[in-house]
């Protein structure tokens, strides 16, 4: 999880970015395997952030590591309930295999609401925000990336999910639906766009510097 300040006119709401959506409630979809409940809401809550104030959620795969705050109680509802959830239409064509509760648990309830955004591809959010696709992890994975000035912040979701891949970007991870595809994105993004940072969720450290792929 992470966010992005996004800015406003200064006499509207403050509005927020949020990148993937966390463990979940005790009731999450990761219950099974996950030590939930995960502390999104607490660490929001820290950071000063009301769940009315994030405007956008990306979800960079569906996974449901990355998609337990996404929806939450029943019958569902989007936790955030002003922003829109933005999902790759492969990843959304895809929910079924990946998990067959998602088309009732998560994306019914964020289309109802009408809160669901279906991205084709790379997407330009803002001058400083895009989202690239990175596949292979999942048929519709992706990635957000920050600039400004010189400096660019790769926000991988399952993009590396290992530390070993900062040594050894090549070597595949056990859980990718398609490991060739899913290495030739890893490579690929990092040579392309040259990011001067990595935020990670599942590295032990939430920000860390890319490979050296010289």
């Amino acid at each position: 999880m992470a966010t992005v300040p996004q800015l406003r006119d200064p006499l509207r709401r403050r509005a927020f970015t949020l990148v993937d959506a966390g463990i979940g409630p005790a009731d999450a979809p990761a219950a099974s395997w996950a030590p939930v409940p995960g502390r999104m809401p607490a660490e929001l809550a820290a950071a000063g952030i009301d769940p009315a104030d994030v405007e956008t959620v990306v979800l960079t795969h569906l996974h449901s590591d990355h998609i337990g705050w996404a929806v939450t109680g029943t019958p569902g509802r989007p936790y955030f309930p002003n922003a829109s959830y933005l999902v790759q239409r492969a990843e959304v064509d895809a929910a079924q295999t990946l998990n067959p509760g998602l088309p009732a648990g998560l994306i019914a309830p964020l289309r109802a609401a009408g809160q669901l955004r279906v991205v084709d591809g790379e997407t330009t959010l803002t001058p400083a925000v895009r989202l690239l696709p990175t596949t292979g992890h999942t048929p519709g994975h992706q990635s957000v990336l920050l600039t400004s000035a010189d400096e660019r912040m790769l926000l991988t979701g399952d993009l590396l999910v290992h530390a070993v891949q900062l040594v050894d970007p090549d070597l595949a991870y056990a859980h990718e639906e398609d490991p060739d595809e899913a290495r030739r994105s890893r490579l690929t993004t990092l040579r392309t766009h040259s990011p001067t940072i990595l935020a990670t969720p599942h590295l032990g450290t939430p920000f860390t510097p890319p490979p050296d792929l010289r």
